[in-house]
């Protein structure tokens, strides 16, 4: 392929698409707003799916990595009641279906698995727009520029390669959650670290919810799920974290202590994540040089498959482009004819893990959600 390759955004996808690019001999630069690959945290625990995040893995080539990372036991999921009743507690299975790793540590396997350069930190991305012929140009927010024959927009929910493509705009889905972090939990915090059990957990009830899952280290991660407009979370000053962790604790009171100390006690200040979502079934008609993919292109509420999804865009996008080395169009046409129906099916899944999704949310209503899932696969 002679077509120059550019690629927005060094997160999960955008770095299997580089991966699998190179894989196939096909040279391509990642532009990162990012310092750094150490800037920021990465979040916490992924399972990665053999349906999808898994597949793009093996397309990558990188299975053994992959499976070196996975943390044994973690596929297991309960269901508690807000008193702290377990309603419902899968075991993990130990077949590998769902795996759980940490994000920073997928995506460090990533980064070293492409060769030096491949990725360009502190690029972040002030504007594009189209030159004509396919061909498109991005300009830095320190100036610079580039103009380039094939655009690959991975740069997550604000994407500022989309514009190009569609006029959709995220939206808020009426809910956001606050996320908390206990460390040491099995000496610090027993009941707690018995109430999560040794993988995930969620406790449900309509407009407010907590999902806790147990990370590296005795460390259990939270996301407190709260129903309620913009306006209503810019009343909380979260620049003190004393001041906001007993407000958003308010909202749980009469909860299970084990429950509320994922909130109350947590060690970090709480970070607030309000969720938006792109319309339902969100496409675009073909534009040469230019495509999306992960969030970027579909955008959805928490349900497990966001990055499975972005892994595998990647993936399929480097194939594709593999596959027609000397027609981009007939890549990007064949990509996208598969990712549009294939986003809109994962973002219709409201299982056990889409905490973020529902307002609704109960959990006897989310076990037989899970289980209908299980039965189907």
């Amino acid at each position: 392929m002679t077509t120059d390759i550019t690629i927005i955004g060094a997160g999960l996808g955008g770095l299997t698409l580089a991966r699998v690019l190179h894989v196939h001999g096909i040279p391509a630069t990642v532009y990162e707003a990012e310092p750094s690959p150490t800037a920021r945290s990465q979040g916490g625990m992924l399972d990665i799916h053999d349906y999808n995040g898994q597949l793009a893995i093996e397309a990558a080539g990188l299975m053994d990595e992959f499976r070196g990372l996975v943390l044994e036991g973690r596929q297991a999921m309960r269901v508690l009641d807000r008193d702290g009743t377990v309603l419902f507690d899968e075991a993990d299975d130990g077949t590998g279906g769902r795996p759980e790793v940490q994000r920073g540590e997928l995506r460090q396997i990533l980064l070293d698995s492409l060769p030096a350069g491949t990725v360009r930190w502190g690029h972040k991305v002030s504007s594009t727009r189209a030159l004509g012929g396919g061909r498109h140009q991005v300009v830095f927010a320190d100036g610079t520029s580039l103009v380039t024959s094939l655009l690959a927009g991975a740069d997550g929910a604000w994407s500022r390669v989309r514009p190009l493509l569609s006029t959709a705009t995220p939206g808020y889905i009426g809910k956001s959650v606050v996320e908390t972090y206990l460390f040491d939990a099995g000496t610090r915090h027993p009941a707690t670290a018995k109430a999560v059990g040794g993988g995930s957990m969620i406790a449900p009830t309509p407009g407010r919810e907590i999902f806790a899952h147990r990370e590296r280290d005795d460390t259990l991660h939270a996301y407190v799920g709260l129903t309620e407009p913009q306006e209503w979370f810019a009343a909380i000053d979260f620049t003190d974290p004393a001041v906001a962790t007993a407000r958003i604790a308010e909202e749980f009171d009469g909860w299970a202590p084990e429950l509320t100390a994922l909130i109350a006690d947590s060690d970090t200040a709480p970070v607030l994540r309000p969720l938006y979502v792109l319309p339902t079934g969100h496409r675009w008609d073909r534009v040469p040089g230019v495509t999306l993919l992960g969030d970027a292109a579909h955008l959805s509420a928490q349900n497990g498959e966001g990055a499975n999804l972005a892994m595998l865009d990647g993936a399929e996008l480097g194939k594709a482009l593999a596959a027609h080395p000397d027609d981009v169009e007939a890549a990007l046409t064949s990509y996208e004819q598969a990712m549009f129906p294939r986003s809109a099916e994962a973002a219709a899944f409201g299982g056990a893990e889409a905490f973020g999704a529902d307002a609704d949310n109960t959990a006897h209503g989310l076990i037989a959600a899970f289980t209908r899932h299980e039965q189907a696969r």
